[in-house]
């Protein structure tokens, strides 16, 4: 693994991150796979553990998530230039789509086959991103305790609308005193000995 020692340059950050910024459709959560895929697999900038917290601040933190891991990942390769750098390389091709496209979209959203792409293209960011679910699934702690944790935020999430921040200030504090607890615990104690 690399860290800000490192011979990572400024422009591998923006191009790997350019990269991701131009063939990923469908917003922050659909991009989860690829920055796993380039950052985990191809780069070695992070490991799946590191990735998972990286997207667990990442949705926490104001932004767009893959924007905010972009930005994480850069500063611990290269601090803040290599923020600044990769979060320009995950946003600049967005932007430069966007800039060209949208009076394209504006003049033919009516139109039935550019109707029919995007609703494809929906189908494909709902794939990618359950698939980005399941590998970190597979990485996380499991035990009884995060598995309720998580059942239960989903229920709040999906069933009663809870507000989203509400869910992750609440997860947050469960997670606090389940380490306290478990350090604190006369279990933990006796092996300590």
């Amino acid at each position: 693994m690399t860290d800000k020692n490192n011979k990572t340059t400024l422009w591998e950050l923006f191009i790997s991150f350019a990269k991701i910024g131009v063939l990923t459709f469908g917003g922050g959560m659909s991009m989860l796979p690829m920055l796993q895929r380039e950052c985990v697999e191809s780069r070695k900038w992070a490991t799946d553990e590191e990735m998972l917290d990286y997207f667990a601040i990442g949705q926490c933190t104001p932004g767009i998530i893959a924007v905010n891991t972009a930005t994480i990942i850069g500063n611990k390769q290269r601090g803040l230039p290599g923020a600044l750098v990769s979060t320009a390389g995950v946003i600049f091709p967005s932007v430069l789509i966007i800039t060209v496209l949208a009076s394209i979209i504006l003049k033919y959203n009516n139109n039935s086959y550019v109707q029919k792409a995007f609703e494809g293209i929906r189908v494909a960011v709902c794939a990618l991103i359950l698939k980005s679910i399941l590998t970190l699934a597979k990485k996380a702690d499991k035990n009884m305790l995060y598995l309720l944790v998580t059942v239960g935020a989903f229920v709040a999430l999906f069933f009663y609308k809870a507000s989203p921040i509400a869910a992750v200030v609440a997860t947050i504090i469960i997670g606090i005193i389940a380490y306290y607890a478990e350090k604190n615990s006369p279990k933990k104690n006796e092996e300590g000995k």
